[in-house]
């Protein structure tokens, strides 16, 4: 019942990817969420996020920003990316995902969503069979409430984390039994 919101890894920021592990995997497009995965809501792209889309694209990548955002919000963050982008997306719906997978020109397989709601980001992956990686979403210092959906994504993040190492365990168990 879970599964539909569980992303295919789980990373602590958009920063800590192993970016040619992708790569050597078959990954060829990357459709990224702006806001709370790469800067914080509503910021520019910072100096960092600039540089995480040069390494991607001499990597090999094709990218593109998935975003609910309106055209203004997301050409002022893709200013110095200059990479391609679906706005007003009303992810989770699957049409935004649709699109941003033919702006990459790649197959479904070869594509990875990068986002940081279970509710918006991994569930709409989830619905066009598109992997994903779900990342720690961005904290502003002193922020105490989340809001209630983020509390939620915890908790199925723990059963997350429970089954993967259950699955695990099981393949462990199997391979000492046979």
């Amino acid at each position: 019942m879970l599964e539909k919101y569980y992303p295919s890894e789980y990373a602590g920021s958009a920063y800590d990817i192993d970016y040619r592990r992708l790569y050597e995997s078959g990954i060829r497009g990357i459709i990224f969420d702006v806001d709370n995965t790469l800067v914080h809501h509503g910021d520019d792209a910072t100096p960092e996020a600039v540089q995480l889309f040069r390494d991607v694209h001499a990597i090999g990548f094709k990218t593109v920003l998935l975003t609910n955002n309106d055209e203004e919000r997301v050409t002022r963050f893709n200013a110095d990316i200059g990479t391609q982008y679906v706005c007003d997306a009303e992810k989770p719906a699957p049409e935004g995902y649709e699109k941003a997978i033919a702006l990459l020109g790649v197959q479904k397989n070869e594509a990875l969503v990068i986002g940081d709601q279970m509710f918006v980001d991994i569930i709409g992956a989830n619905r066009c069979g598109i992997r994903s990686i779900l990342v720690h979403y961005i904290e502003v210092p002193g922020e105490k409430w989340l809001g209630f959906r983020r509390y939620i994504e915890m908790l199925i993040l723990l059963f997350f984390r429970i089954s993967r190492r259950n699955i695990s365990g099981l393949s462990d168990n199997r391979e000492r039994n046979t």
